[in-house]
């Protein structure tokens, strides 16, 4: 089927002429493994992970109980902003490898029964991308590609409006051969599309079938809420937060540049055009899933366009101090929230802030818990299944995250990304067994003699072992795959319960968030069974799994958190 073709078919389907998808979202009680390229495997010895790197560690991937794998950028790139900065989105980096290592990859990945999902960076190319090459010489095609304005006095000293980038300063970068400023709402290296523009809209739906022609199985949407800005161009307002300046990201309250409602309506013509690709080849319906990092109502309102949006909760509203209840009313809030028949998703971690084990200090596996017991979705950030830790001491010559680069070696390491991107802990050997260059592209964290795979599987108790428990849990265990959800807080809400039954089978996790008080619960008024199963606890715990308990008198030691099942 032509291109033509393709897209007038499209455009009957999206207008209802069309049966409406068959296939079920596959994604429901998946374990999506989070692979940052560069700190998995390197497989040439330059230091740097690699997608064969990736390929042979993929049986791995699979035999932990992951069923999920999504790529941070692959694309050809300058690597200003390490693969986020595109400079042609149908093209592999050299870095990485080619396009025959890739087709290599999801190949592999299918043998082992792994969906593979793709990072997409939409809002913005690298100002190397041809596109903004030819815009700079004001092709009349090209230019209208991005997102141009005249500044207030019509010179080189003005900016259009006071929009600030994220990472600081004005989002507006003047061009003197075109005696206009153009827009990037991240760095000044990273322009900003106009999806205003249709033929902007038709190269990105030729992008997203060119990855799904390749074997893909759908796409994590980067920076999505930036996707449209005000056609005014109008200021936005003070946030008046203090300790800001005219510089900070926080210093304004974005209406006019993020969460318009055209960006919502964007995504639900590609989710269209992924249920239509799916349609025509009878696949598995394709995954298309938000990064956006904003408030509650607006990401909600994702789902109104049969998008998901990542749930980043963990991250962003609790921490190691949080209570009981505040656990229950945050997971509560998105199970109420979320529209009936939605599916709900946990992000634990990922590369944008520090690990699991960084957060939670002392409980990770209560947090991996969580992730696996709660229904749908849980997304788990490479090396966090063993417990890997942010290296928190890369010197200011080491530093490769350009947000930490741009704060200056004074304030670099409070804004530093790279302690939770260093590379994967695989054994004891030179490098953690990533790699065998004298050097890698950052430092490998000193502990990884003690904090690696190889050892963790060769223990009787490991986090490894807990996850890999919980992960086949997640995708096997009935009451999970679907049953009910309930959560309360008992003994004086020192204990956060979560229960799931699907009337033949129960799951119940208990989290005892008593500081060092060891406790025993009593769950006989809830219609469970009167005996539970110990299937798994938290390393350090001291409960053995097999073990059966009754229901009214369930021990929780300190700090613990323990799964049961029926028996």
């Amino acid at each position: 089927m032509s291109w033509t073709t393709h897209l007038c078919a499209f455009l009957l389907f999206a207008s209802g002429s069309f049966a409406t998808i068959h296939n079920k979202s596959w994604w429901n009680n998946t374990v999506f493994y989070q692979v940052y390229p560069r700190s998995l495997f390197d497989t040439n010895a330059d230091g740097i992970g690699d997608l064969r790197g990736i390929t042979s560690k993929l049986d791995y991937i699979a035999s932990t109980g992951i069923n999920a794998i999504w790529l941070s950028p692959i694309y050809s790139s300058p690597m200003i902003d390490f693969g986020y900065d595109i400079s042609d989105f149908k093209a592999i980096d050299p870095t990485f490898g080619t396009l025959e290592d890739f087709k290599a990859l999801v190949a592999v990945a299918k043998s082992l029964g792994l969906k593979v999902v793709l990072d997409l960076v939409p809002n913005h190319t690298s100002d190397k991308h041809i596109w903004f090459q030819k815009a700079l010489e004001g092709h009349p095609i090209y230019k209208n590609f991005y997102v141009w304005a005249y500044g207030k006095n019509r010179d080189g000293i003005t900016p259009p409006n006071n929009w600030i980038s994220v990472f600081s300063d004005s989002a507006w970068t003047y061009v003197e051969s075109q005696k206009q400023w153009y827009l990037h709402q991240f760095e000044y290296r990273q322009p900003d599309l106009n999806y205003r523009n249709p033929l902007v809209k038709i190269e990105m739906i030729k992008v997203l079938k060119f990855w799904l022609d390749l074997g893909i199985d759908g796409y994590r949407v980067d920076s999505a809420p930036f996707m449209y800005e005000d056609l005014l161009l109008r200021d936005e307002p003070r946030t008046y937060v203090n300790g800001t300046t005219p510089r900070d990201y926080t210093y304004l309250n974005h209406i006019y540049t993020t969460d318009l409602i055209e960006t919502y309506q964007l995504f639900g013509g590609w989710r269209k055009f992924l249920d239509f690709y799916a349609f025509i080849h009878n696949q598995d319906q394709k995954l298309l899933v938000m990064e956006a990092y904003t408030n509650f109502e607006h990401t909600m309102q994702y789902y109104d366009y049969n998008v998901l949006p990542f749930n980043f909760m963990f991250i962003t509203n609790l921490n190691s101090k949080s209570s009981a209840q505040d656990f229950k009313r945050e997971i509560d809030s998105w199970m109420n929230s979320m529209p009936s028949g939605k599916i709900a998703n946990w992000v634990l971690g990922n590369h944008d802030n520090p690990r699991v084990a960084s957060r939670y200090p002392d409980k990770s596996d209560q947090m991996t818990m969580l992730s696996m017991i709660l229904p749908g979705l849980a997304v788990t950030y490479n090396g966090d299944e063993i417990g890997m830790v942010d290296k928190r001491d890369i010197s200011w010559e080491d530093t490769k995250d350009p947000q930490a680069c741009n704060a200056g070696q004074a304030q670099y390491n409070s804004v530093s990304r790279d302690p939770e991107r260093t590379p994967f802990q695989w054994d004891a050997t030179k490098n953690a067994g990533f790699s065998t260059a004298n050097s890698t592209w950052l430092p490998v964290n000193q502990n990884y003699k003690q904090l690696n795979l190889a050892k963790q599987m060769k223990a009787k108790e490991s986090h490894y072992k807990i996850y890999k428990t919980l992960a086949f849990l997640h995708r096997t265990e009935p009451a999970l795959t679907e049953g009910s959800y309930k959560s309360i807080t008992t003994n004086n809400d020192t204990v956060l319960v979560v229960i799931r039954n699907n009337g033949c089978r129960v799951v119940v996790l208990l989290i005892n968030f008593c500081g060092d008080k060891s406790q025993f619960v009593d769950l006989s008024q809830e219609g469970l069974p009167s005996k539970l199963l110990v299937k798994v606890a938290n390393l350090g715990s001291k409960v053995k799994a097999g073990k059966l308990v009754d229901v009214n008198k369930l021990p929780l030691p300190a700090k613990a958190a323990i799964v049961y099942t029926s028996v």
